[in-house]
């Protein structure tokens, strides 16, 4: 995790260059998912950022890293931003419910446009850098057992059907909230209403 507010670097003259390495993240965070890894160049990062290439090989090494350090910002913002969404939410049903309004939430407009990181680094990366993918499916993985923990919740307090298979439940789910983000990269989803009370009929 980030906990410096700023990174100090030199400049080509020997000056001190000082910038917001947050902000710095999140302008990058916009060329990944928007174009995705391989695709994107140091000069987009640079023209993003509003850094010369020699600064940013000196603060973050290389273009991976890099990815790395905004890979794990876009996990923190959006993690952050789900829980406080759940937070508000009683029973496991409501969660869930919640937690695909998220998805659809975040499949709209310039959101949705932008993409998904995990969803595009998890394709992109699966066969070009086993580290790399290792740590997305690790992601993955615990995004499922998260769903997993809610619909053990929502068979506790009633909400949900105590027969369901939560193992296979949650990763249906998790593929369709993944499906709106990859739908949302094209167009917003339609009917979203249907689609969500369609997508919660399997928590019975």
């Amino acid at each position: 995790m980030i906990t410096t507010a700023t990174v100090q670097q030199n400049k080509e003259r020997g000056r001190p260059r000082e910038f917001d390495i947050e902000q710095a993240l999140d302008h990058a965070m916009i060329v990944f998912r928007q174009k995705g890894y391989h695709a994107t160049s140091i000069s987009d990062l640079g023209e993003a950022m509003n850094l010369s290439a020699g600064s940013i090989y000196k603060a973050f090494k290389d273009k991976r890293s890099l990815f790395l350090l905004v890979f794990e910002r876009y996990l923190l913002l959006r993690n952050t931003e789900l829980r406080r969404r759940l937070a508000t939410c009683v029973s496991g049903r409501e969660k869930i419910t919640e937690l695909l309004q998220f998805y659809l939430d975040s499949a709209r407009a310039i959101e949705g446009r932008r993409g998904c990181l995990v969803v595009a680094s998890a394709i992109a990366l699966q066969t070009m850098d086993q580290a790399l993918a290792q740590r997305i499916d690790e992601v993955v993985r615990r995004n499922q057992r998260f769903l997993v923990s809610l619909l053990e919740l929502g068979q506790r307090d009633g909400s949900i059907d105590n027969t369901l298979d939560n193992e296979a439940a949650a990763g249906l789910i998790l593929c369709i909230a993944y499906g709106m983000r990859v739908a949302g990269k094209v167009s917003d989803v339609t009917n979203e209403q249907q689609t969500l009370a369609l997508a919660l009929k399997v928590l019975g």
